[in-house]
């Protein structure tokens, strides 16, 4: 184990100076003021949360922007999504460094700015520079919700550390849940404005003016808790200060870090390409009127396994609950081909992909404050979330291509891409096993 620097009560960082301290910090009415900021700053992470899940209604996009830029290409297209969900990581790297020099509500807001920049040029892309949907969708969307993610983890996490789990997981439940908020409003702006070839472009644009006010918005009341702090009906020992603090450089020395990063990245497999082709797979189930429902599935179920699966490893442990969860995601998704056709048995099973899919992204958040600390969780969980990003751009090329076979020989040929994901989770088992047995954490 290297050597890593203590957590002792200390003068407050440039962040924590710029949003938390006070002078009245120790006074006997901190507790009731701390608690209502904590409440703030939840609430304002759930808003800009449920923006940011809009991300993961893709495949409501996936079918028209195939055909209108990509001259029908599927893996080309969905190169697009895994493009902003790869960047994602990088800008939570960042993210979690801009907020300890500056502040967690500067970050937001300028995350807020790129992203909503990057989708409003990415409504004017054509069939000529199809490249630039990468650029504007991809890269500007990724970095932009890449600085609002973690930063508004690790400031509720801050809040509440007696309660990492259930509070990571109502943050990334939020997110979740924003493609059950925006899929009907975003079916319904397509169809307004053209339909699926052209509708996108309008659709895009509303959605940078909200991802605009929301972060905007939602920034201002997020402040970091002064070290030390209490919530009410914590007790002392639950908030104390850690008795580890890896800085990244400490962490990335680490086995346990490349475990994690490498588990991460195989586990995700399985849902992202279920998120990313939800709708063409029911559409090639012969429901092509109630597709839109298996969007609707992933997206409800994912969120609320999120929610599930955090307050579950508060309890059950975090490396116990993530075996469990790979091993769903192991053998759920071998089931896509046995779904007969116009059977609405799928739509069922999405649902439960989403819901194991969604447990890994509530646990992970944790189980990096768990192993290395709070105090620099932001940039370290960015690091860790690498390896989504690289889930996210290997998943997307493997079902894209059999995507493109199944468009010409019938939708049981992408059987394959779900074949790869489910070992990659049984991969991702080992390697848990192996962390458990290497980590000290209370288990």
């Amino acid at each position: 184990m290297p050597k890593h620097t203590t957590a002792t009560a200390r003068a407050a960082t440039a962040n924590n100076a710029n949003d938390a301290a006070s002078p009245s910090a120790k006074t006997p009415k901190t507790k009731t003021l701390n608690k209502k900021q904590g409440i703030y700053a939840v609430l304002a992470a759930i808003a800009i949360q449920l923006t940011i899940g809009i991300a993961y209604i893709w495949s409501v996009f996936q079918t028209g922007i195939a055909a209108s830029v990509f001259g029908g290409n599927n893996a080309s297209a969905s190169l697009a999504f895994s493009i902003l969900l790869a960047v994602l990581t990088i800008g939570a790297v960042f993210g979690g460094k801009l907020a300890t020099k500056y502040s967690t509500r500067s970050v937001v807001f300028a995350g807020g700015i790129i992203v909503s920049a990057g989708f409003l040029l990415a409504s004017f892309v054509t069939e000529a520079f199809p490249w630039l949907l990468w650029v504007t969708y991809g890269v500007m969307g990724g970095i932009g919700m890449g600085l609002t993610y973690s930063t508004t983890i690790t400031c509720c996490q801050r809040w509440y550390p007696h309660k990492k789990g259930l509070v990571t997981g109502i943050i990334v439940a939020s997110l979740g849940f924003g493609g059950v908020v925006f899929t009907p409003v975003v079916e319904r702006l397509i169809y307004m404005f053209g339909g699926a070839e052209q509708g996108w472009r309008g659709t895009f644009m509303v959605l940078s003016a909200v991802f605009l006010i929301a972060c905007t918005i939602g920034s201002i009341f997020l402040k970091n808790p002064p070290e030390g702090h209490m919530i009410s009906g914590a007790s002392a020992a639950a908030v104390a200060a850690p008795k580890k603090a890896f800085t990244p450089s400490a962490m990335l020395k680490t086995p346990q870090f490349y475990l994690m990063l490498f588990t991460l990245m195989l586990a995700c497999m399985g849902g992202l390409m279920m998120i990313a082709f939800a709708r063409p797979i029911a559409v090639g189930k012969g429901l092509v009127e109630t597709a839109t429902i298996g969007v609707l599935a992933i997206s409800i179920t994912n969120s609320a396994g999120r929610l599930f699966w955090g307050m579950v490893s508060d309890k059950m442990g975090r490396i116990n609950t993530i075996i469990l969860l790979l091993a769903g995601n192991a053998g759920l998704p071998l089931l896509v081909n046995s779904i007969g056709h116009e059977s609405n048995l799928i739509f069922v099973l999405i649902a439960f992909i989403g819901f194991f899919y969604g447990g890994l992204l509530s646990n992970f958040p944790a189980l990096t404050a768990d192993i290395f600390g709070l105090k620099h969780l932001a940039t370290n969980y960015g690091f860790v979330l690498l390896g989504f990003g690289a889930g996210a751009i290997i998943s997307s090329q493997i079902v894209g291509y059999y995507a493109n076979i199944a468009d010409a020989y019938g939708i049981d040929r992408i059987f394959p891409a779900f074949i790869i994901a489910s070992v990659c989770a049984a991969a991702g088992i080992i390697m848990m096993l192996t962390l458990k047995k290497m980590t000290k954490v209370k288990e």
